[in-house]
């Protein structure tokens, strides 16, 4: 029996955006923003799990000083849609009053983390609040949200990779993929 990695990586028809694709954007994106904080040292902030890798590579592309922070947050479970309602899983660590913030999204879907996270941090009274995401899903928001740095428009597809999981599975792959329903079958029975 081959594992949930091994069926889904086995048809190349399922990558939605490869590993170069993703890395390049990633430079574009770190470009962007050593540019636009140069000569400020901003804390770039990684929403836990799923913007882990991206967070990391984003990071490591930056030209300036930044600060590392993490905080995490649950609207999914296990489930394949946000089930609307937000919990604080973990805090931010380093007092943000006055300072620049970055939250690092792996996927903006309906809009409600993204609006969430805004709202609570700037009770924090940072001197400015920024958000990137890799992925932004179209068509999908159910309120209105601002992201300044973004990566990859994509469908409503359900995708993994790079990060991204079901179920805390197949957040390892180098790649981004859509995920074929059959495969959710069959991992929904394990």
């Amino acid at each position: 029996m081959s594992s949930f990695t091994e069926q889904l990586t086995a048809d190349r028809n399922n990558i939605l955006l490869t590993r170069e694709q993703i890395q390049e954007k990633v430079k574009k994106i770190a470009a962007q923003i050593s540019n636009d904080y140069q000569g400020k040292i901003p804390v770039l902030i990684c929403v836990l799990n799923g913007s882990f890798l991206f967070f990391t590579d984003l990071v490591r592309q930056l030209s300036i000083d930044c600060e590392v922070d993490f905080v995490k947050i649950s609207s999914y479970g296990d489930a394949l849609k946000s089930s609307g309602k937000i919990d604080v899983l973990k805090h931010v660590d380093c007092p943000l009053e006055g300072r620049d913030v970055i939250i690092v999204e792996d996927i903006i879907d309906t809009g409600l983390s993204v609006h969430f996270l805004r709202r609570w941090l700037k009770e924090l009274n940072p001197a400015s609040l920024r958000f990137v995401s890799l992925l932004i899903k179209e068509g999908t928001a159910v309120v209105d949200y601002e992201c300044e740095y973004s990566g990859f428009k994509i469908g409503k597809e359900f995708v993994i990779g790079y990060g991204l999981d079901y179920r805390q599975l197949l957040r390892n792959l180098p790649e981004i993929y859509i995920m074929p329903e059959m495969l959710l079958q069959a991992m929904d029975k394990k």
